[in-house]
């Protein structure tokens, strides 16, 4: 008994060594207070970043009598749906969310599989000066796409384009769309990652480069592709620029609608000058934001593990 007492003392740690063990970690982990750091750090960026939607909903939620009430700051005491009912009236909700999707579903698709198969062409083909064509699409990112406007509509007023939605619709097709340089290189670093003898096995069995492409680079490049068409359709879907120029009147998203919220709510609710539907105010303000952006967050929520996934997989975070 005595020896085994003498093994389970000698088998403990010392205050020192525990103390030790605490501050430094052990082998291959951290610290207990260089983790609680790290969680402290990730929850306030994470709060940083969360704290204007969690606003933007509590105050839509807020009547007229909580907004002039100073003591009433984050949960109503009265909830009302009245300011979702004006801002919806006002964005001309349904209109808009009609229009915004026909100027991004497809226009988002068709730029991310013209960028999948310009990325796959120079990762896996003999392409002369690739490493030129590589840089010359971060050089491309950095020009400000207001230096290319007027030239484009130009050449679209010449073929009788411009008030279409076909502008957008073949600037994506071209992959002339919203940062494509950017979802260039990462295509062009995914097709290059993984081994072409899977292309010489598909070659081999008679596979031809379009059945390969589709059959075997496509599925492999789910990440990327996931990746892509999100914030292609997040770009697309928040652009106030080129969307007015090209379709100038033919169709109005909800971020243009959103842009002359103020003037399109007086006209609703003003009539010589004497409010009839109460006054613009921040609770109506906001649910206008928040209708504007509901589709995105609703995206996102649908597909937040692929696009976790995606972002792992495609190399964004450095790894």
């Amino acid at each position: 008994m005595s020896r085994s007492k003498e093994k389970s003392r000698a088998a403990r740690p010392s205050v020192g060594e525990a103390l030790t063990r605490f501050f430094r970690g052990k082998a291959g982990s951290s610290s207990v207070p260089a983790r609680l750091m790290t969680y402290l750090i990730l929850t306030g960026l994470g709060f940083v970043f969360i704290y204007p939607l969690i606003y933007m909903i509590s105050v839509s939620l807020m009547d007229t009598a909580d907004l002039v009430d100073a003591t009433v700051t984050w949960v109503p005491t009265h909830f009302t749906l009245e300011g979702f009912r004006k801002a919806a009236r006002t964005l001309e909700f349904w209109d808009g969310l009609k229009d915004s999707l026909i100027m991004t579903v497809i226009p988002a698709g068709l730029q991310t599989l013209t960028i999948a198969m310009a990325g796959y062409g120079l990762a896996r083909y003999p392409v002369p000066l690739k490493k030129f064509w590589v840089v010359l699409a971060v050089f491309i990112f950095l020009i400000p796409s207001q230096v290319t406007t007027i030239p484009r509509f130009l050449l679209f007023n010449t073929y009788k384009l411009v008030g279409t939605i076909w502008p957008m619709y073949l600037i994506c097709l071209l992959g002339q769309g919203i940062k494509s340089s950017v979802f260039l290189l990462i295509f062009y670093n995914y097709f290059s990652s993984y081994p072409k003898a899977m292309d010489e096995a598909a070659k081999i069995d008679g596979a031809g480069p379009w059945k390969i492409f589709f059959r075997i680079a496509i599925p492999m490049a789910k990440p990327a592709l996931v990746l892509t068409y999100l914030f292609s359709f997040i770009w697309i879907w928040n652009d106030t620029t080129q969307i007015p120029q090209y379709s100038t009147g033919a169709v109005t998203t909800l971020p243009m609608h959103l842009q002359q919220f103020v003037d399109a709510f007086n006209k609703l609710y003003s009539s010589s000058g004497v409010s009839t539907g109460g006054a613009l105010n921040e609770s109506i303000r906001l649910a206008g934001t928040l209708l504007s952006i509901l589709p995105l967050i609703l995206l996102y929520v649908i597909i937040q593990r692929q696009f976790v996934e995606s972002i792992e997989k495609t190399g964004i975070t450095g790894e």
